[in-house]
């Protein structure tokens, strides 16, 4: 099963996507935020992000899903200055502090064409909600060159179906977050508008683009949807809710990580409730859950 994009670019219609990706800068729309500004005249929004894209670091990433990480590592290119702002961030120095410098596209493609050379399994674009246009040039880009492995989208789940449809045809395996059920939770804690709406308009669109996960015969990922979602003292994440949805609206075989790694990074001690990690009860209270909805693909 070849990339999604290696079809694009062989029909020689992956440069039309660049450019109707570029358009799209103008007037930006590409995440939840959807701030408008021209970004083709460094206008800057919630991202911080003018016409380059911002890069702190990449690497293979052994950390990863089994289906992600496999034998060799996923190929990670964490972009910076994320589009939530999470008091509980564990990697606030990138998504917060905008650790990194810019990339040209030509430097994002020689990227991932090194990734692929140190035998990563795939490209996982990391926080790359509000750079879609750069990611999708610098795919274009690298396939000219030899790019052959799959595209990965991890993202924070707070993504626009604009920015969303750009990247049909081309992003392989979608890894969202789905964070929170409560829009006002949300608000409080990841400073963010309407997530709850947004994030399940969005895992729809991605489950409609790549069906649920598909794995080769070593079980690593080729194309399909992986959800995250992260458990939080207190139930603040709101997880019946979350795991609800996904069993009646996207599929009872959605490959979910339930994740147990929550502590108070960042600002998150100025906040009583989340100032602790989550017990042993909650985290298995969340999996038996799952079992209950026919949710049972679980990492």
């Amino acid at each position: 099963m070849p990339p999604a994009y290696i079809q694009l670019y062989e029909q020689n219609l992956l440069t039309e996507r660049v450019n109707e990706a570029l358009e799209h800068l103008k007037r930006c729309d590409l995440c939840g935020w959807r701030c408008k500004v021209d970004r083709t005249a460094n206008k800057q929004g919630v991202c911080k992000t003018g016409l380059n894209a911002l890069v702190s670091s990449f690497a293979p990433h052994h950390g990863e899903e089994k289906p992600l990480r496999g034998y060799h590592g996923s190929g990670t290119i964490f972009f910076s200055s994320c589009n939530m702002r999470c008091v509980y961030c564990q990697n606030y120095q990138i998504s917060h502090f905008r650790q990194g410098r810019e990339y040209s596209i030509n430097e994002l493609a020689a990227a991932m064409i090194e990734l692929q050379n140190r035998g990563c399994h795939n490209i996982n674009l990391v926080s790359p909600s509000h750079v879609i246009p750069q990611i999708i040039a610098a795919i274009a880009n690298a396939a000219s060159i030899g790019l052959q492995i799959p595209i990965v989208y991890n993202t924070g789940g707070y993504d626009s179906l604009e920015g969303l449809s750009l990247l049909d045809g081309i992003v392989d395996i979608y890894l969202p977050d789905m964070k929170y059920s409560s829009a006002a939770i949300a608000q409080k804690y990841s400073k963010i508008p309407n997530y709850p709406q947004i994030n399940q308009n969005a895992v729809k669109e991605m489950h409609r683009q790549v069906g649920d996960l598909v794995l080769d015969k070593n079980g690593i990922a080729k194309k399909g949807l992986i959800i995250r979602h992260l458990v939080l003292p207190h139930d603040l994440a709101g997880s019946e809710q979350i795991l609800r949805f996904i069993a009646e609206q996207i599929s009872s075989t959605t490959y979910l990580n339930i994740m147990d790694q929550y502590y108070p990074a960042y600002n998150a001690r100025q906040y009583p409730e989340l100032n602790r990690p989550i017990k042993t009860t909650e985290y298995q209270g969340v999996i038996e859950m799952a079992h209950s909805f026919g949710l049972h693909r679980l990492d």
